[in-house]
């Protein structure tokens, strides 16, 4: 059976060009490398190199063999060094699953200072649950729950679906309406807005309509972005309507730049809840994570 140390001594005799540059790259004994040459040699049948003064030259054959071999060889080689036993403190690596505009909000000012690693995944909830399941993902944020019996679910945050506005947009004529609880004409005046949506998902604004109209928006949005930091960036700059959760608006609230038109008369709320598996060997680091949403989304 052919060892594959004979492959690897092969690749640093075409590399350095000699056997004892060879052994010294390798720490084996000039021996042990003219032993592994002449042992592949005689394996596949043909010579590899001439023997020259002071000189190991490639043959045609030696030089198709390492075009063959080089790429491989050199992933196996950094797998070693990548998985090889450190003495040092392995930094640990946590995979958090949530949706990417409450990764902006919340977590991504705070990677670099992290004591540990971070692999962010943003998705559907159903396949983070399954991912959660399954030890892909260590915690989740996320407003469903799933039917796994290894997973546990701390609700932490309420969310409030609202239709914002931007402060271009002459709200007057729909104040009043508000007032007067007319529900058809607020209708009307909503789908002659300009309306904003986020890519392949709709999901805010149909819920929204479905609660308080009763029925199943019959417009299309003007403008569809992104995400949600997406639409507040364009709200704030212009005029138009989008239903968002309140706290991905917070800051252009508070600063004036976006304003809350109406929340409906059968107010949505979702409740977000951390999602963990009911043991890991990450929960400190999951605790640092958790502390941090807690500490944003007050």
């Amino acid at each position: 059976m052919i060892n594959l140390e004979w492959f690897r001594t092969f690749k640093a005799i075409y590399e350095t060009g000699s056997l004892t540059a060879a052994a010294e790259n390798l720490f084996i004994s000039q021996p042990g490398v003219s032993l592994h040459l002449s042992s592949l040699e005689s394996y596949v049948g043909y010579k590899l190199f001439d023997r020259a003064s002071r000189k190991m030259v490639s043959t045609e054959r030696g030089k198709v063999m390492y075009n063959y071999v080089q790429e491989a060889l050199c992933k196996l080689e950094e797998a070693e060094k990548h998985f090889h036993k450190s003495t040092e403190k392995d930094i640990p690596t946590i995979s958090i699953g949530m949706c990417f505009e409450t990764f902006q909000f919340t977590l991504e000012s705070y990677l670099p200072s992290l004591p540990f690693n971070v692999i962010i995944k943003f998705g559907d909830y159903p396949q983070m649950l399954a991912d959660l399941d399954s030890g892909i993902l260590d915690l989740i944020i996320t407003p469903q729950k799933g039917d796994y019996k290894n997973l546990l679910y701390k609700p932490f945050f309420k969310e409030k679906l609202v239709v914002v506005a931007g402060t271009e947009t002459d709200t007057s004529e729909v104040d009043d309406l508000f007032q007067n609880n007319n529900l058809p004409e607020i209708q009307n005046w909503l789908k002659k807005q300009i309306w904003y949506g986020t890519t392949g998902d709709m999901e805010h604004l149909r819920r929204f309509w479905h609660v308080n109209f009763g029925a199943r928006p019959d417009f299309k949005p003007n403008y569809i972005v992104p995400n949600i930091c997406s639409i507040l960036r364009c709200l704030s700059v212009g005029k138009g309507v989008a239903v968002v959760p309140d706290f991905l608006s917070k800051n252009e609230l508070e600063s004036g730049r976006v304003k809350v038109l109406w929340d409906g008369y059968n107010q949505i709320e979702n409740t977000l809840y951390f999602g963990t598996r009911k043991k890991s060997i990450y929960e400190e680091q999951i605790k640092i994570v958790q502390g941090i949403f807690e500490k944003e989304m007050v």
